[in-house]
């Protein structure tokens, strides 16, 4: 197993960083390494430049439209898109449905919805998670009933990410009641702008409208959104699940935020604590070695060996990072980590320099990191618990 890049790929890097570095908005950067607000403008003018490259589908194959790179290749753009900034690509069409409609999709459903994810313009959402159905997605109610040429779906969806902005969705629907659960479930895509559909907003602590409920009522959806065979839906959900896993363990944002986390630390005083230290220290060395393991992955992939089902262990040890990451940053800022009032910060609000230099702390950074910290103890439960997420594992390794 050989962990070191070629040169091949160096100079790979070195093109990606060029292109990123004379192609990602500034403003957009600023707000990243800043952790300001992201607008759906924000995220979708990103989206469009990569499209245009052809990159936003960036682990696509070629006969897809994609640039046909390999893992490593993919590894390294994701890599220098975190450093420099660039906002995380929003995985649910890219990342997680296209792959699903390349893999299980009819010839006509991939013409006619990849170019549309391709370029950015098609903005999709997940239907997963139900009331009572989280990890345990196979008691999912949401039922899809066929009639002629179309199916009637009734139910709800909840925690649906940035749902206010969708323009489809993916959704796991209940197709036949009289089997196992897992036997009766087919994987449907919805236009959002359909009759009967209600987007209802789940405002969070910080204020943030980052999720919602999402109900159907009578809603006519044509039989040929139905992705492979009905009632096969379960298969193509884990197969999604496994590029959902993977892709929340981003090691490469980890490294970002790590740099980060030492400059708010230096900027605070507290870099100099030792026993603050030795916590960074710890962190920075179970990003390595969460890097470790994915470039044990990827060496695996190039050399063509079959490498371990690792997802699950990805999404623990990343999602376990992200909260860590967030808790150290919240601590550096102390009680200045406090307040975050979006409207203030938006307009150009500096803390200490709007009181005369009275606020002896950071504010402008400070601001974000309270509500990072709570906003990110989502990830050990979403995509997957990760208590779930151990007891596949052991199944895996332990039989």
């Amino acid at each position: 197993m050989d962990l070191n890049f070629t040169a091949e790929e160096l100079a790979f890097r070195a093109e990606i960083r060029d292109w990123v570095r004379a192609n990602l908005p500034a403003d957009i950067s600023h707000k990243v390494h800043n952790a300001l607000r992201l607008s759906k403008d924000d995220l979708q003018r990103w989206a469009k430049i990569l499209g245009k490259k052809g990159w936003h589908g960036w682990a696509w194959p070629k006969q897809f439209g994609g640039p046909g790179w390999n893992a490593v290749q993919r590894h390294l753009f994701e890599e220098e898109c975190a450093l420099a900034g660039a906002p995380r690509v929003v995985p649910f069409g890219p990342v997680m449905v296209a792959p699903v409609i390349m893999a299980f999709g009819s010839p006509e459903q991939q013409q006619r919805f990849l170019p549309g994810i391709m370029s950015g313009d098609v903005w999709w959402s997940q239907g997963y998670s139900e009331p009572g159905s989280g990890s345990d997605l196979a008691s999912v109610k949401t039922r899809a009933e066929r009639r002629g040429d179309k199916y009637i779906v009734n139910g709800q969806k909840t925690w649906t990410t940035l749902g206010q902005y969708g323009d489809w969705i993916f959704c796991l629907v209940r197709t036949d009641t009289t089997v196992k659960p897992q036997a009766g479930i087919s994987f449907l895509l919805i236009d959002m702008k359909s009759p009967g559909v209600t987007v209802r907003p789940i405002i969070m602590l910080d204020g943030e409208h980052e999720v919602n409920e999402v109900f159907f009522d009578n809603v006519e959806v044509p039989a040929e959104n139905l992705i492979g065979e009905e009632n096969k839906g379960w298969t193509y959900a884990k197969y999604l699940l496994a590029h959902e896993r993977t892709n929340i363990a981003d090691v490469n944002r980890a490294k970002r935020e790590l740099e980060r986390l030492k400059r708010i630390a230096k900027t605070e005083g507290v870099y100099d604590d030792l026993r603050f230290r030795d916590q960074i220290a710890l962190l920075e060395v179970d990003i390595v070695a969460l890097e470790m393991m994915v470039l044990r992955v990827l060496s695996a992939e190039k050399s063509g060996k079959q490498s371990l089902d690792v997802a699950g262990l990805l999404k623990i040890r990343g999602s376990e990072i992200q909260q860590r990451y967030a808790e150290l940053m919240m601590l550096a800022g102390g009680p200045f980590s406090t307040p975050y009032i979006h409207e203030a910060m938006e307009a150009g609000w500096q803390g200490d320099q709007a009181l005369g230099g009275l606020w002896p702390g950071g504010a402008a950074h400070c601001a974000p990191l309270a509500s990072h910290y709570f906003n990110y103890r989502k990830t050990t439960i979403y995509g997957g618990s990760n208590e779930v997420q151990r007891n596949i594992v052991a199944q895996t390794l332990l039989g």
